[in-house]
């Protein structure tokens, strides 16, 4: 059952009844492209795949295929032939929440869809500023809040794709070494559609300027209780405790020698002093701009989906 109050700008719908929005024949994902697109300890399988991102991702379609059809009658009535510019769908939402991994399977979903939409994905990592200039002005322990990003040269790339720039680049991240990597581009060349990843796509700047969100088509913000998300951040922690950060390159690589007790106790300050505050004071005052919500519950599941009243 579909609940909407009067005052509210929302709807949400239960997850069995948004499930039932979707088309009788599925986009084909294999097990094997969705095992990569997952990340680290994210349970996400074939039965969320169809009943929560399929129905999403024929919204998006709708959105993107209505605003083609607005592209055109603007031209015709302005006797113009300006080419159509990327539609730009962002992804928001905590550390640890899961929203690479909504990133990832949209962008999968939406390049299988029938019409192929050409498809880049783009995070806002990129945009972090490198660690010498974070550690000259005392900011490398605050890495992630808005006072971390190069926010100009983010709200440029958006610019130039949203202006039909034939060519755009983004920095390239390495959370491996936990820092930009020089030299290093992702080349973006007219996609049909821009994935944008990251905990700051939605949030906008003090002085009420031009932002991000100015330039979006489409929002998609992944929900949860804090309390859930941090459990997920410390078993996400554990994992690359015994995976990523045992690499030589790793910038973590002194946590792989933490036992259990001294890691769990590491990631839970991590959360105290950086990530919690992050989410509390600047991300999630971002989801109400979201165009649909994806709550999810304690055990990594979509509940309930948001919309946003058109």
């Amino acid at each position: 059952m579909t609940t909407a109050r009067e005052s509210s700008p929302s709807i949400e719908l239960p997850r069995r009844a948004w499930a039932e929005l979707a088309a009788t024949t599925p986009v084909p994902l294999s097990q094997e492209t969705l095992d990569q697109v997952r990340g680290l300890g994210d349970p996400t399988d074939q039965d969320d795949v169809r009943e929560v991102f399929h129905p999403l991702t024929e919204l998006i379609l709708q959105y993107a295929g209505n605003l083609g059809r607005t592209w055109g009658d603007w031209n015709s009535y302005l006797r113009l032939d300006v080419p159509r510019v990327p539609f730009i769908l962002a992804i928001a939402g905590s550390v640890a929440v899961g929203k690479s991994t909504v990133a990832r399977l949209l962008t999968e979903l939406l390049r299988r869809s029938d019409t192929h939409p050409r498809v880049e994905l783009v995070t806002t990592d990129g945009f972090l500023l490198p660690n010498a200039t974070l550690e000259h002005r005392g900011l490398l322990d605050r890495k992630g809040f808005p006072e971390t990003y190069d926010t100009r040269a983010l709200l440029r790339f958006v610019m130039d794709v949203k202006s039909g720039v034939p060519e755009v680049s983004a920095p390239v991240y390495s959370h491996v070494v936990y820092d930009i990597v020089p030299g290093q581009r992702q080349i973006i060349t007219r996609p049909d559609l821009l994935v944008l990843e990251g905990l700051n796509v939605l949030q906008r700047p003090g002085d009420r300027g031009l932002a991000v969100d100015d330039f979006l088509d489409f929002s998609v913000y992944v929900d949860a209780d804090e309390a859930a998300i941090e459990r997920w951040f410390i078993d996400r922690f554990l994992a690359l405790r015994d995976s990523a950060f045992r690499s030589p390159d790793s910038y973590f690589r002194l946590y792989a020698a933490l036992d259990d007790a001294e890691a769990i106790a590491t990631a839970h300050d991590v959360w105290a002093t950086i990530n919690g505050p992050n989410l509390r004071e600047n991300i999630a005052p971002t989801r109400e701009r979201a165009t649909v919500t994806l709550r999810k519950t304690p055990d990594h599941k979509v509940e309930t989906v948001r919309i946003r009243r058109i």
